[in-house]
């Protein structure tokens, strides 16, 4: 449990704190080298109003939108109240901290005028820095969909963590995971579109399904001006898909081959779920369909167990 620690200067915590006061040695008269270490017990745990100037911004952070008008209002309400919850913070040495999770109380600190913030030092290396920034975060619904997603690539990418991993970190199960990544694959103006709060993350998933983007740009359109539903998406994406293979008109082969229909049945029961099998020339293409991002997860899955 975090203390508060009241009326005790930083040095007596952090002994190099003070170092441009006592000299390049860092130690005060009579005071050992072994003293003067920085011993990482008296760093965490403890709850300290630390001087904004000496906290650099978290280079992790997962939010990279902060609106001027929300955080005007915080400022407002730190001016007339003061911090109700301190940030939280790493020390890193040479009178410095570097910010893991708070950054728009920080920020809205300044505004408000603060010289000093109260701040719970905790212990934390590169990698938990940008697990706890991204999890805080997720877990106080601050971040949009694609600063999510683009924090789990991150932990994926710079902690070597699998879906898996992320999932467990994050307490999210993993179709979530996936199902968020997938919004890393859209094209810039959706991502946008996003971001900017015009279509919600069910909308863009929605449009990961559309291969066209002069149909993916129509689509967006119809969702900004007429404020569809994320189901109304849902269903005029399947209308598409519908209408692309009526044009197709494949030859299906349900008939007239006892091999290819018993195969059929088989895979059908197996996966559950409908199987086309379409001949070609000696070859042929067999066609599994999936009716939500759940159901193509499973299916996934399914094929891993498998291999």
């Amino acid at each position: 449990m975090a203390k508060k620690v009241l009326g005790r200067g930083l040095g007596a915590f952090f002994p190099d704190y003070d170092n441009e006061e006592k000299g390049s040695t860092g130690r005060s008269e009579g005071q050992t080298a072994a003293e003067s270490k920085n011993d990482p017990s008296g760093k965490v745990n403890i709850v300290l109003d630390i001087p904004i100037r000496d906290i650099r911004p978290n280079p992790n952070q997962p939010r990279k939108d902060f609106k001027d008008e929300a955080l005007d209002e915080l400022a407002g309400s730190i001016r007339k109240h003061g911090i109700i919850q301190p940030v939280t913070v790493r020390y890193i040495g040479q009178r410095r901290f570097e910010l893991i999770s708070g950054e728009r109380r920080l920020r809205a600190s300044k505004l408000a005028g603060k010289e000093e913030i109260p701040a719970y030092i905790r212990e934390a290396d590169d990698e938990q820095v940008i697990a706890f920034a991204l999890i805080e975060n997720i877990q106080r619904e601050e971040l949009n969909p694609l600063e999510i997603a683009m924090g789990y690539q991150r932990l994926m990418d710079e902690c070597s963590y699998t879906q898996t991993d992320v999932a467990e970190r994050v307490g999210k199960n993993r179709t979530t995971v996936t199902n968020t990544l997938r919004l890393l694959q859209l094209p810039d103006f959706i991502q946008a579109a996003l971001r900017d709060e015009e279509i919600s993350g069910g909308h863009a998933r929605a449009l990961i399904n559309v291969r066209s983007e002069s149909e993916q740009i129509s689509l967006l359109k119809k969702i900004v001006s007429s404020g569809l539903s994320v189901r109304q998406t849902e269903e005029m994406v399947r209308n598409l898909e519908k209408k692309r293979d009526q044009a197709r008109k494949p030859k299906a082969v349900q008939t007239g081959n006892p091999f290819l229909e018993s195969l059929v049945n088989r895979l059908r029961k197996k996966l559950g779920t409908k199987v086309l099998i379409q001949e070609k020339g000696n070859g042929g293409r067999i066609t599994i369909e999936y009716y939500s991002e759940e159901d193509l997860e499973r299916l996934i899955q399914h094929f891993d167990e498998m291999a």
